[in-house]
């Protein structure tokens, strides 16, 4: 399979993880169209180093290494993603209590 189409499929992949639509990613991005990311899911287009950086930081889930298939990892376990959804999914209340759950358990691992 011709790289231009792995990355796409990367990009997809971490797009659907995260249930989001085309205009949901686009609208997190700060320049990428709807279509524009389309071209680069269905590898018509491949993305350039920027893109790649823009779209990690709006998907908050992936690396651009990982999106540009630099680097086969991914930065994210099973149980990391799940634990990222239930962030995601809680009220404020909810991740308050998350937040401070993972701090107080960071600060027992450092003792």
């Amino acid at each position: 399979m011709d790289l231009t189409k792995r990355i796409g499929q990367r990009l997809r992949a971490a797009r659907q993880d995260q249930k989001l639509s085309l205009s949901e990613l686009s609208g997190r991005t700060e320049s990428l169209s709807k279509s524009r990311i389309s071209n680069y899911e269905q590898g018509i287009r491949r993305m350039g180093l920027e893109e790649a950086q823009e779209l990690a930081v709006a998907l908050g889930t992936v690396t651009p290494t990982y999106l540009l298939c630099l680097d086969d990892k991914d930065p994210l376990s099973m149980t990391e993603r799940q634990l990222v959804d239930y962030f995601r999914q809680a009220d404020e209340r909810g991740k308050d209590t998350i937040m401070k759950v993972a701090s107080d358990q960071s600060d027992f691992v450092a003792e």
